[in-house]
């Protein structure tokens, strides 16, 4: 089933930026100020890649190649998700997807690690939402 509702994404030119939003449904909007978030993508032919998460303290977390351009961001009121991105460049092309690790509060501090560089702790998707950047 799906829980959760990206949006937002689109085609634009490099060095644009783009804001996704990731909503959560029904008894996950209710629970959602207790769940770790994260922002995956992934590009036909290659694997998903972890790009940000952020726990239930507003404490996030980049992966190298969007340090600095993204800002990953939550407002547990309205149960939404949202990825500023910056400076985009064609090597973002992708399907961006939210995802959550309900089982880990921390996304997995506690454990020495984080969501986005283990995503099979992820146990709930949204569909995607397609970014294209030209050059």
């Amino acid at each position: 089933q799906i829980r959760f509702a990206e949006s937002g994404g689109g085609s634009v030119q490099a060095g644009d930026s783009l804001r996704l939003s990731c909503e959560a449904m029904d008894y996950d909007r209710l629970m959602y100020g207790y769940y770790c978030m994260a922002w995956f993508r992934q590009s036909p032919g290659k694997e998903r890649e972890g790009i940000a998460d952020i726990d239930t303290h507003n404490v996030p977390t980049y992966a190298d190649s969007v340090k600095g351009r993204f800002t990953i961001s939550r407002d547990n009121d309205k149960g939404t998700l949202y990825l500023q991105m910056n400076s985009l460049k064609p090597e973002d092309t992708a399907m961006y997807y939210c995802a959550t690790d309900t089982r880990s509060p921390t996304c997995g501090r506690d454990r020495g690690t984080h969501l986005i560089l283990d995503p099979t702790r992820a146990n709930y998707w949204g569909r995607g939402t397609q970014v294209t950047v030209s050059s």
